[in-house]
């Protein structure tokens, strides 16, 4: 996204393959898992009130409203007095701490990204696989003032995003025939990839060249061009890119951005990719 704004309408609705029969179906707890739904909900927006959640979940404001007063009893979520609008809290900042302590690319990572932050002159980004998404677990900014921004949090769907197909080039086959299985590819703009097909033909040319390139596919006037972070048995376990406005990461700079960062995702690599292909 282009900082400091939105480029997507909230969508409205359940969130998909978030239904409570499927937790109970599973073992688990109705109560427990619309908490967790609306938890996440929050994490994707920059504050929600009441009813804007209940529309969101398909649930009575009461319902709703219960849940969120549970939640913020542990600040796990907190409400604005002036807006109205409801946040995640700090108690929700400290799970995600954890996680960023247990996971030490997170540190190796941040000199490698300030590196091809200055080399490029663009916005570098770090992201893990979530679900049929991108989870941003890192950045570091440009100095640039049109720059891309995904704060750490953020989420974008695979098939739509750089570090996305630059993972999804990488898994193997039988992985990658469970994500055609599973994830509807939405269409965000003109160049999307919506069509199994093209999408295939574009991550076998990703896999080819080392580096996946999203062409406006997300955002329009923002390019983004990602590789894959190898553990020690080659399996992508995550992605960097460098991201920013089509009009300065022009055609002519992508090959060289491009090597760029694969040699980044090289440096924090534990090994070279499998042998596996499509």
């Amino acid at each position: 996204m282009i900082h400091g704004k939105e480029n997507q309408p909230r969508k409205r609705g359940r969130p998909r393959g978030s239904g409570n029969s499927q937790a109970e179906d599973k073992g688990g707890v109705r109560a427990l898992d619309r908490a967790l739904d609306l938890m996440d909900i929050l994490a994707s927006e920059q504050g929600m009130t009441l009813s804007e959640i209940a529309q969101r979940m398909g649930l009575a404001p009461s319902t709703v409203h219960r849940v969120l007063t549970t939640l913020d009893a542990r600040a796990v979520v907190e409400s604005d007095p002036l807006t109205q609008a409801w946040h995640l809290g700090p108690t929700a900042f400290r799970y995600g701490s954890a996680f960023m302590r247990r996971s030490g690319l997170i540190e190796r990572s941040r000199p490698v990204m300030r590196r091809l932050m200055e080399l490029t002159g663009e916005t570098a980004n770090l992201g893990i696989r979530n679900g049929n998404a991108v989870l941003f677990i890192g950045q570091v900014e440009t100095h640039e003032t049109i720059r891309a921004f995904f704060p750490p949090g953020t989420r974008s769907p695979l098939h739509s995003s750089g570090i996305g197909k630059a993972l999804l080039a990488f898994v193997r086959p039988e992985v990658l025939r469970t994500f055609f299985h599973e994830a509807v590819l939405d269409r965000f703009t003109p160049t999307t990839l919506t069509e199994r097909a093209d999408l295939v033909a574009d991550l076998t040319e990703t896999r080819a060249r080392g580096y996946s390139i999203d062409n406006e596919e997300r955002s329009p006037g923002m390019r983004c061009i990602a590789a894959p972070i190898f553990d020690m048995f080659g399996e992508p376990v995550a992605g960097i890119s460098v991201s920013g406005p089509s009009h300065r990461m022009t055609e002519a700079r992508l090959s060289d951005i491009g090597s760029a960062v694969v040699e980044a995702a090289r440096a924090l690599s534990l090994s070279g990719p499998a042998e596996d292909n499509f």
